[in-house]
């Protein structure tokens, strides 16, 4: 029904309002990528834990279903890992800009995970987010890290998209218990590469949050991650993986309001950016109508 399908978009269009602050935490916590993504999948694995069992909907798994969900957690692991080293390796306009690309790399990966034709319609929609992004910002030559860290989030975000919705159809498990199982391997396996990164690639990297860092960690651990992503994971069972990574375009523009805000990212707003905006509007648009538009 269409009203499902509404409820649906409002629910999804929610969740990218929350994760527009996602990156601004990137800025407020002093640690570097992996150490902060590993505190922020241990305070949310924790909460969502604590309140499962509480509410008595916590699920049991097979080996099998939790080594495919706990795949899945490892691929989210290194999604926000490389998109938290983005912004420090940037800034946060940079880090959320590139992040807006994941609609595409979905049209690139979708023949392949889901062994389906190519929707050319997905590609051209995908191309005017693309080039709403490129008009927003600028690609300055100095950002060149920060910029090839963001696009590998990006197409990381794109798998993740893609396999969850097949393994939430393979194992039956609601959003929240899914989730919880994702945390889970997200932990599990930055656990085990952590002293590869602490001794071989980052070795004077500080692990230990500072009092101010464990703050920011809890909020972000739990309202801007948990909220988020069960809002997401409910919407990816009845839409599609595109049409989730093309709404979540939009995290840019919340993104880079709330840096200017906070941090006075501020770049000259003149016709390219709005322009670009309007492009990335249209392009969620298009797509909103031709979910809305197609027969249940």
């Amino acid at each position: 029904m269409a009203s499902a399908k509404t409820k649906t978009l409002a629910i999804l269009h929610t969740a990218v309002f929350l994760a527009g602050w996602t990156g601004i935490f990137g800025r407020l916590i002093s640690l570097s990528g992996l150490p902060l993504v590993w505190y922020r999948m241990m305070v949310s694995l924790a909460v969502l834990a604590i309140v499962l069992l509480l509410m008595g909907k916590l699920q049991k798994v097979s080996r099998r279903q939790f080594l495919q969900i706990a795949g899945c957690g490892g691929i989210l692991s290194l999604h926000w890992v490389f998109f938290y080293a983005s912004i420090q390796a940037s800034n946060v306009s940079v880090g959320v800009a590139c992040i807006a690309t994941s609609s595409f790399f979905t049209t690139l990966f979708n023949p392949i995970v889901n062994r389906k034709r190519i929707q050319w319609v997905e590609v051209l929609i995908s191309f005017i987010a693309i080039i709403g992004v490129l008009l927003i910002f600028t690609l300055d030559i100095r950002y060149r890290l920060g910029i090839a860290l963001g696009l590998l989030s990006a197409a990381l975000y794109a798998l993740f998209a893609l396999l969850n919705v097949n393994v939430a159809s393979f194992t039956g498990k609601d959003s929240a218990n899914m989730l919880l199982y994702e945390l889970m391997g997200g932990v599990i396996f930055l656990t085990l590469i952590m002293p590869l990164f602490t001794r071989i690639i980052s070795p004077e990297t500080a692990i230990i949050p500072g009092k101010t860092d464990i703050i920011w960690l809890l909020v972000l651990g739990s309202v801007f991650t948990i909220l988020p992503f069960l809002f997401q994971l409910h919407a990816l069972r009845s839409l599609s993986a595109f049409t989730v990574s093309l709404t979540y375009n939009l995290e840019p523009l919340y993104s880079i309001a709330f840096a200017a805000i906070l941090f006075g990212e501020q770049r000259e707003v003149g016709w390219s950016f709005w322009i670009g905006m309007a492009l990335i509007i249209i392009s969620v648009i298009i797509q909103t109508r031709r979910v809305l538009g197609q027969k249940s």
